[in-house]
């Protein structure tokens, strides 16, 4: 059966658009995810995926990817769907936050892509912590 979290994103997202908010995706990163090292804390990063702040962005079901200005350049982000760890409005936090599992490989010390500065935004994102493995849901304030 096929994971909800991309369509929750999605939903997020639209509904973030509707309201004219600004929706702000929190990430764990690893090596498979490609966004600017630079603005990277204890791991995470905070990326603004409005649509006025991306272009040829694509909510997709096994990753996320869009080109941002970085330094004044437009850079390929890709996000995997499994690495989001919340999406939220900038304006007044409301949203989703979701379990993400680390996996050996990312433990081991790799490296994500590097890149120049961004105007896409960076910041920690809050993150649930949770023993069980199951998967659930956290408002995000």
């Amino acid at each position: 059966m096929k994971s909800t979290k991309p369509y929750l994103i999605r939903a997020i997202h639209e509904w973030c658009a509707d309201q004219g908010f600004t929706p702000y995706l929190g990430v764990k990163v690893d090596a498979t995810t490609r966004v600017p090292r630079e603005f990277v804390k204890d791991g995470e990063i905070v990326l603004n995926v409005g649509l006025e702040a991306t272009h040829q962005l694509l909510l997709g079901n096994e990753e996320i990817t869009f080109q941002a200005r970085f330094g004044g350049r437009a850079f390929p982000v890709v996000v995997p769907i499994e690495r989001v760890a919340a999406i939220y409005a900038r304006e007044n936090g409301e949203g989703m936050a979701f379990e993400v599992t680390e996996r050996p490989e990312a433990a081991a010390g790799e490296a994500p892509d590097a890149v120049e500065p961004s105007s896409a935004g960076a910041s920690p994102a809050p993150t649930p912590e949770r023993s069980s493995g199951r998967p659930f849901l956290t408002r995000v304030k």
